[in-house]
């Protein structure tokens, strides 16, 4: 008669494959994103920059400066070589990269956990009684493939911990764009101040040369007896400040160089250094603003705080599951046999086990419940964490839009100012080299102008620095060019939840 039963491997498959199907179900809370908490719109902010800068009528038909790489931002090609090399070789952008790539291997490791680990396991021994003697020894080998404890996710807690774990590797992917963003905002204002100390070096050597040429006209005049005491105090101490001027700003020029090596990540090659003679500061590409608020939600720290956000919502899930029962499957199939030899040969004898296991949790002193509480109030840390990021972000582009609209106003007006002193000064040195003036006149008109000279310069440097801020807080500077590659796309594909979620 035939044997119409199942064989042990149809058997073990089909149970397998029951298993993977019946698994699945998510007690995850849906994921909605919290709505702005800021206005639509920066109204009187975004206005008011328009008209200073004249750009009311292209900023609405411009991309967000988010979607304008830094290479496009920067105009000095040399600064531009400067950004490229710190992205090379900063020590904070490598340790960002290495945090995605440590996340990407953690999400990796979730998801094996949906599949059962297959392996193969044998054994053989031999034994006699040692205390009867002439006893014959016994023998016994086995060779087998199988699962061991794989856990079913019937309840979807596996699942919603490789949920999390994907929102996290997400996550670390936007911490490494943000800290792109910051690189490229903290190189620009290191070459700026740069920029700005040396012309303010070269203004102090100037005008220490100008204090001592009139410092040797005073002392002539004193011998005369023209001049005053008193007139040669004061031309001593204008010439004296001019030094100190001179002291100062060397040291704040050898402190931004070493910031700029710092952020590089090595010393700053002579051909990449601001020349001398570069006629003012490195001028930027116009940020687009008139925009709406939404425009925040393309920023990496915006994006990277939803999806700890999403990692939070999904283990939810997660802790809900343990509430419920925890089946796990351990099966095998192999070959036995009483001799090493005959293991595949005609003394070894097929084997199988089918072992499935179920654990519930029945009395636990509350430690389920207060495990749902805390991954609850982790989701709540995540929301307000994720709206204050955004009302940070609002108020940071507010911020700079406002003071867009200042500095341009202020820098108009101390040009002004710094072209009055300047002809001031040549008027009253005449007027002073020909008798006419007294030398009171003619040092308070060289204190005025280099008071309004170094403001002036301070002045531009800040104006040039808030373009940066303004770039920097709309979500610009970062760029696929330098982001190492991404998760495959069937990581990604793997749960559509957390994707769908990110603009």
């Amino acid at each position: 008669m035939q044997d119409t039963s199942p064989s042990p491997v149809r058997s073990l498959a089909v149970a397998l494959a029951a298993a993977a199907a019946l698994a699945g179900c998510s007690l995850a809370p849906k994921y909605e994103r919290p709505a702005l908490p800021v206005p639509a719109q920066w109204d009187a902010a975004t206005a008011a920059a328009d008209a200073a800068t004249g750009a009311a009528a292209e900023a609405d038909a411009a991309r967000p400066a988010a979607e304008l790489p830094w290479q496009q931002f920067v105009q000095d090609e040399r600064l531009r070589q400067l950004i490229a090399l710190a992205l090379e070789n900063n020590r904070d952008l490598r340790i960002a990269r290495h945090s995605v790539e440590q996340m990407r291997a953690a999400y990796q490791i979730s998801r094996a956990n949906q599949f059962p680990t297959v392996g193969l396991n044998g054994s053989y021994t031999r034994s006699a009684p040692s205390s009867v003697p002439g006893v014959s020894v016994n023998s016994s080998a086995n060779l087998s493939v199988g699962v061991s404890a794989w856990e079913i996710d019937f309840f979807g807690r596996i699942a919603s911990l490789k949920e999390a774990a994907l929102a996290q590797y997400l996550a670390s992917e936007e911490g490494q764009k943000n800290a792109q963003i910051s690189l490229v905002a903290a190189i620009s204002n290191a070459w700026l101040s740069l920029q700005t100390h040396t012309e303010l070096l070269a203004l102090a050597e100037r005008t220490l040369a100008t204090r001592e040429e009139t410092l040797k006209l005073t002392r002539l005049r004193l011998d005369s007896g023209v001049g005053t005491a008193l007139d040669l105090r004061q031309a001593e101490s204008l010439a004296a400040a001019a030094r100190i001027s001179q002291a100062e700003q060397k040291r704040l020029r050898a402190e931004d160089l070493s910031t700029l090596a710092l952020l590089a990540g090595q010393s700053i090659p002579a051909e990449l250094l601001p020349a001398p003679d570069a006629g003012g500061l490195s001028g930027f590409a116009q940020v687009p603003v008139g925009l709406s608020s939404e425009v925040l939600l393309l920023r990496p720290d915006i994006r990277q705080a939803e999806q700890a956000l999403i990692a939070a919502n999904a283990n939810i899930g997660a802790a809900r599951a343990a509430y419920f029962p925890t089946i796990s499957l351990t099966a095998g199939l192999g070959r036995a046999s009483s001799d090493l030899d005959g293991l595949f040969g005609s003394g070894g004898q097929r084997a199988w086990n089918f072992a499935p296991a179920i654990s519930l949790p029945i009395f636990d002193m509350g430690r389920n419940r207060a495990g749902v509480e805390s991954a609850q109030a982790a989701r709540d840390i995540a929301v307000a964490r994720y709206e204050k990021a955004i009302q940070t972000a609002f108020k940071e582009v507010a911020d700079a839009l406002t003071a867009r609209q200042a500095l341009a106003e202020q820098l108009a007006a101390q040009q002004q100012q710094a072209e009055a002193e300047r002809a001031r000064f040549e008027l009253v040195d005449l007027s002073y080299r020909n008798g006419v003036a007294n030398s009171l006149d003619l040092l308070d008109a060289q204190r005025s102008l280099f008071s309004a000279e170094q403001a002036l310069a301070q002045t531009r440097l800040a104006q040039r620095a808030n373009e940066v801020t303004l770039y920097k807080a709309l979500g610009g500077g970062w760029s696929a060019e330098a982001q190492p590659a991404a998760a495959p796309a069937s990581e990604a594909a793997s749960a559509p939840a957390a994707t769908a979620n990110t603009p």
